[in-house]
């Protein structure tokens, strides 16, 4: 007799829909959450030891003495640099993940002596080089950082900022924004969201990816027995998730506590109302999403080739 059929579960179900299913499942299961996360939040902010706590700890922390104001220009530029990046890193991440049969594979030039190159395909390459243009931007940011003094806005300084970060998140689930001047400083929240994101996600980002690539030095038994590739495997598609939600909260609260203020602070340098922000963003987007389309094989081949051999297998 042969054997009952299991039943499906429930995620199984759902990649058999069709692409916009899908996608509409996981926005109506979003917005059912989001409502369930307002409402949880108001009900917590109308009892009288809550409201006393958000007195207390309003949201935001006092600057150190001397902590510079505004947005000068290297850190808009790092800024933008930072998010052009990205979106080509994750967007490559996940051709690489989901690609089976590359149109084209990469095989770098042998320098020296040893084993020949490691061929890959050119979705990998290009995931590879852009990472390391990406830790380059990384490493220009973190100098200037501190070296301006700019530091000071996203490292805590005083142990006040956890509580005020737990007002400041119960303010903004119950949609009633914290008072906060992104030009002079970051709200409590803020902070701690950024230092995590500058000083442990993109360290995280670049070391596990460091040991999957072909830059790591594998021939090293030691290194490579005291860091498992599968324990950079088991970290680097979760930080990459994490710099998705990052970005997509990120501009959601830039366009919706602020927009074209938000948008001036941080692509035209001035606490500003006007459209002159806005209109660099959008250039900037336009810009990201072109090169992203653009990434094609046809586009990668003549510039893979300038570096080593291209092939169809």
């Amino acid at each position: 007799m042969a054997n009952p059929r299991k039943p499906e579960g429930v995620l199984a179900r759902l990649r058999a829909q069709p692409l916009w299913k899908q996608a509409l499942i996981w926005v109506l299961a979003a917005l059912v959450v989001v409502a369930a996360v307002v409402l949880v939040a108001k009900g917590l902010r109308a009892i009288p030891a809550v409201k006393d706590f958000v007195a207390t700890y309003p949201g935001h922390t006092t600057p150190p003495a001397g902590t510079p104001e505004g947005f000068p220009g290297w850190l808009r530029w790092q800024h933008y640099l930072n998010f052009f990046f990205m979106v080509l890193i994750v967007r490559s991440g996940l051709r690489v993940r989901t690609v089976q049969r590359p149109a084209a594979y990469f095989t770098p030039k042998k320098r020296g002596r040893g084993a020949a190159p490691k061929k890959i395909s050119l979705d990998l390459w290009f995931h590879q080089s852009i990472d390391i243009l990406w830790l380059v931007n990384g490493l220009v940011f973190a100098v200037l950082l501190f070296t301006t003094g700019q530091w000071a806005r996203i490292v805590p300084t005083s142990w006040d900022v956890f509580p005020n970060a737990i007002s400041a998140a119960l303010q903004y689930a119950s949609l009633d924004w914290p008072t906060e001047n992104g030009w002079v400083s970051y709200n409590a929240l803020q902070l701690l969201t950024y230092f995590l994101t500058v000083f442990i996600a993109a360290p995280l980002a670049a070391l596990s990816g460091w040991r999957m690539s072909g830059l790591f030095p594998a021939k090293n038994k030691a290194l490579a027995k005291a860091y498992p590739i599968e324990w950079a495997r088991a970290v680097h598609f979760p930080v990459m998730l994490y710099f998705v939600l990052f970005m997509i909260v990120h501009v959601v609260l830039v366009l919706s506590t602020g927009a074209l203020r938000n948008l001036n602070h941080m692509f035209w340098g001035q606490d500003v109302s006007s459209w002159a922000g806005f209109i660099v963003f959008v250039v900037g987007l336009a810009v990201a999403i072109g090169v992203m389309e653009g990434a094609r094989p046809v586009v990668l081949r003549p510039v893979a080739s300038l570096m080593g051999k291209v092939s169809r297998n």
